[in-house]
């Protein structure tokens, strides 16, 4: 299932990228999308061509149908890795995205571009989603699609409301 989204931000790239290697924003990130039981851990260091953001989130899986419950447990464990490149020679920026439930065969991968659009950021998120289950991949898909469009909103907020700082 395809995942994408097109956000327009207040900020240069190099503004956004800040924030999104930015520890008190990946921790308030994590806050912003765990409940009051989770845990979570960011760990911000060296990449392949820059930065390495990578963040591990324990969640409540009450939102999913028991079918896919079944896989997961209570709780979820998500991890969630940015590869961020150096800037591009128009100033662009891009991430290689991985996000991963631990002992579960659901992944989100793709890309998330930040690119320069007038006075501010265009943030442009292209992933597949995929559940590696015969016959009931489409099912846990559909049913993991809402909370992952909801973390992506959040953070879309929690940037534009750092941006305005």
């Amino acid at each position: 299932m395809r995942v994408t989204t097109r956000e327009e931000l207040a900020g240069t790239v190099d503004e956004v990228h800040a924030l999104f290697t930015d520890r008190a924003f990946q921790e308030a990130k994590c806050a912003a999308t765990t409940d009051d039981r989770g845990r979570f851990s960011v760990d911000i260091g060296p990449g392949r061509a820059g930065e390495r953001v990578s963040t591990t989130r324990l969640l409540p899986s009450d939102g999913l149908p028991d079918f896919a419950r079944s896989f997961v447990g209570e709780r979820l464990t998500v991890i969630e890795v940015h590869e961020w490149s150096g800037p591009a020679a128009d100033g662009s920026r891009e991430s290689a995205v991985d996000l991963h439930v631990k002992g579960a065969p659901l992944t989100l991968k793709g890309s998330l571009r930040l690119v320069p659009s007038g006075t501010g950021t265009l943030e442009l998120l292209d992933a597949e989603l995929k559940a590696n289950v015969p016959f009931i991949g489409g099912k846990i898909e559909q049913s993991a699609a809402g909370p992952i469009n909801a973390a992506i909103t959040i953070e879309t907020t929690l940037l534009r409301e750092w941006l305005a700082r």
